[in-house]
């Protein structure tokens, strides 16, 4: 059933790459020119209408969202794009209307800036919240930001990278902050190994390749300079993430993370059954379920996975959020989880 849904839904993936595909061939083919010659007009208008009303409606259906403010933003992002499919020749006449759709374009990029502006005007309010949080701080710094900046997916995605440098650059001397109520998730694994052992590919890698390419493209080697020395400090960063950011207990809630990577807090109330089932817990993880399992060289198997009410947003790289209807958890201390869930929830 999953996989027919699935195929289902990508026709509408498959229809939009159909429209946008038949437009560039409209314009830019000998096979194109000699159907637009005679209805420029028509043709032209048809284009517009693909790119600025058909192909949005199309995303929509393929991502499944209903969004007004993403159809705008689609709409007039097809309108730019069709500055630069159909020749300006043909597009005179609607030359206002992409114009438009420029401005709308602009309009949203100076909004955006002007969040990141409040994001930097609030900074020190922001750094002052998060030292005060009881939380984690991953958990402190987001909520202080969504104290004082409007919730936006690109300050999300900055916040992801000042989290980031922050860890990978300023951390080294925070000791874990460790008490009756935090657990962690890494101590019995391998994780921090098999990360330092990235890093140290990634160096090794760098030297030998970079040098290489050098004398074949100083851009791509460039390029790749940049890629891995950004690869290491993300490593380094997640690292010191795992090992400063237990899991933390509270009467009301857990937050819970692994690393930079994600994220989730949990009310207890909000736990609807408590899969301890050992065959259950074998089995692979299905996409509805999101893993807090630190990687070994073996494989990993959850302690329990709990199975929510209803599905719950989790916070994944670069701010990304995604809802999730079950979390699988592998603790290093198993019965302490329990004894908080008996604690805190009447099973």
């Amino acid at each position: 059933m999953a996989a027919i849904q699935k195929s289902r839904q990508n026709i509408w993936l498959i229809l939009l790459l159909f429209v946008l595909g038949s437009n560039m061939i409209l314009y830019r083919t000998e096979l194109g020119e000699s159907v637009i010659e005679g209805a420029t007009k028509g043709v032209v208008i048809g284009s517009l209408i693909d790119l600025a009303i058909v192909s949005p409606l199309l995303f929509l259906l393929w991502k499944k969202q209903k969004s007004v403010k993403v159809f705008v933003l689609l709409t007039a992002t097809g309108l730019v794009i069709a500055r630069f499919v159909i020749p300006m020749e043909y597009l005179a006449p609607y030359a206002a209307i992409t114009w438009a759709a420029i401005a709308v374009e602009a309009g949203l990029v100076l909004l955006e800036l002007l969040l990141i502006v409040t994001l930097f005007r609030f900074l020190p309010k922001i750094v002052k919240a998060t030292k005060e949080s009881p939380l984690p701080m991953s958990f402190g710094f987001s909520n202080a930001v969504d104290l004082y900046v409007k919730k936006h997916p690109i300050i999300h995605i900055i916040c992801s990278e000042m989290l980031m440098f922050y860890y990978a650059l300023m951390s080294w001397r925070k000791r874990p902050n460790q008490n009756d109520g935090t657990l962690t998730l890494h101590k019995n694994s391998s994780y921090i190994a098999f990360q330092v052992m990235m890093i140290h590919a990634i160096v090794i890698e760098t030297v030998g390749i970079h040098w290489w390419l050098h004398d074949k493209s100083i851009i791509l080697s460039l390029v790749l300079l940049i890629f891995n020395i950004y690869s290491v400090i993300f490593f380094l960063a997640d690292i010191q993430a795992v090992r400063l950011n237990p899991v933390h207990l509270d009467e009301n809630k857990f937050y819970i993370s692994l690393g930079l990577i994600k994220r989730m807090e949990i009310e207890w109330d909000q736990i609807e059954e408590i899969i301890t089932d050992k065959e259950i817990l074998r089995q692979k993880i299905k996409k509805d379920t999101i893993d807090f399992m630190a990687k070994d060289f073996e494989e990993v198997i959850p302690d329990v996975i709990l199975k929510l009410k209803k599905p719950k947003e989790a916070t994944l790289i670069m701010g990304i959020k995604k809802p999730y209807q079950k979390v699988a958890v592998k603790f290093d201390n198993h019965q302490l989880f329990m004894d908080a869930l008996k604690k805190y929830k009447t099973i």
